[in-house]
């Protein structure tokens, strides 16, 4: 996995009272961190269930990262490959270079 939130903006993206008030009710909700994914305990990281800016409750559940089976690494990577399939890089700029077998 690369990145992480070197080059992300989301971090800014998240609203004030994310540690104080919509983290801690994500607690409350599910204290056993049970992975919304596996369905099994000791989810560690805090996941948005649909990707985006929805930070609503009902949005957001706990999943494995750090820990195995790292659910929530799997699901990044597979929305990051999914995007990238649906918004490809564009191809090469430059004309292809002439064999120098052929010169």
């Amino acid at each position: 996995m690369s990145g992480g939130w070197a080059n992300s903006s989301r971090r800014s993206r998240l609203p004030p009272n994310w540690r104080t008030e919509i983290r801690p009710a994500a607690h409350a909700r599910n204290p056993e961190h049970i992975c919304h994914l596996c369905g099994q305990p000791g989810g560690d990281y805090l996941d948005h269930k649909t990707p985006g800016d929805d930070h609503s409750p009902d949005n957001l559940d706990w999943a494995h990262d750090r820990v195995p089976p790292h659910c929530h690494r799997y699901k990044s990577s597979r929305e990051g490959n999914d995007a990238q399939r649906a918004n490809p890089k564009p191809g090469r700029t430059r004309p292809a270079e002439k064999h120098p077998g052929l010169l």
